[in-house]
């Protein structure tokens, strides 16, 4: 094997949007495999009611707000329009969803060491008044875990979807295509919603066996979860959940191989 092409100019499956694909279709790239864009998941701000509307207006009253994606930070400061200085401590999952803060100059107060909800919640509870008011934000297909065990703790939790998570109808014929044509060798998920919505299309147009031949990695162990209800193996599943980990995972499978 060739140390330059460890991925072997196997075909990889990017699961996310032009907007966040390029840097993961880089890394396939810088290690020899052939990156192939196709969005299981996208997404999309909900219209604005009175409950996002009366949780904007009394941003004051929290203690806390915690964003765990980039895109409930970006979905959020769509709607947001006030200065940055009024707003509470901040709260974060994820080195880039405290990237994004950082470059529309806000700083977050706590990022877990760990990028999964039963991390966060662990090391957040000790730094928290018990009786602290929360804001989460989140999408559609969010889960319950934060606020659950915030609010079993004795903090005030108020919960607001901002944004609906889907599967971009484009990419359905095509996923469907590419499997069905043995196009794709290496499958990788980023969230649970990306295995949902790839699911849907292999079950719709009766693709199963075609996901024999595949690879499969994933990030975190929530994805890793959902890949096994549906009865996939999981091939590589770094303990590091960045993009950068669960590549080099997949290589050292197929080393292993």
């Amino acid at each position: 094997m060739s140390k330059c092409s460890p991925l072997l100019e196997k075909k990889v499956l990017v699961p996310r949007g032009k907007g966040q694909a390029k840097s993961f279709s880089q890394l396939v790239e810088r290690y020899g495999g052939i990156p192939v864009e196709i969005p299981l998941i996208a997404f999309r701000p909900i219209e604005k009611n009175h409950r996002l509307q009366d949780c904007l207006e009394a941003l004051d009253t929290y203690d806390w707000i915690i964003f765990t994606s980039n895109v409930t930070v970006e979905t959020f400061f769509s709607f947001y329009d006030r200065e940055v200085t009024a707003l509470p401590k901040i709260a974060v999952i994820g080195k880039k969803t405290a990237e994004v803060l950082r470059e529309k100059g806000i700083h977050a107060a706590f990022i877990p060491s760990a990028y999964v909800a039963e991390v966060f919640v662990s090391e957040f509870l000790p730094v928290v008044d018990a009786d602290a008011r929360v804001l989460l934000p989140k999408g559609n297909l969010a889960r319950e875990y934060i606020a659950s065990s915030l609010m079993d703790a004795g903090a005030q939790v108020d919960e607001v979807v901002i944004y609906e998570t889907y599967l971009p109808e484009e990419s359905r014929e095509r996923l469907a295509q590419m499997l069905d044509n043995n196009e794709l060798d290496i499958l990788t998920f980023t969230s649970p919603s990306t295995v949902d919505h790839l699911m849907e299309v292999v079950r719709e147009f009766g693709l199963e066996e075609k996901l024999e031949k595949c690879i499969i990695g994933c990030i975190g162990p929530v994805t890793e979860k959902k890949l096994l209800e549906y009865g996939l193996p999981v091939h590589a599943s770094p303990e590091e959940y960045t993009v950068k980990d669960m590549i080099k995972s997949t290589i050292a499978f197929l080393e292993n191989q």
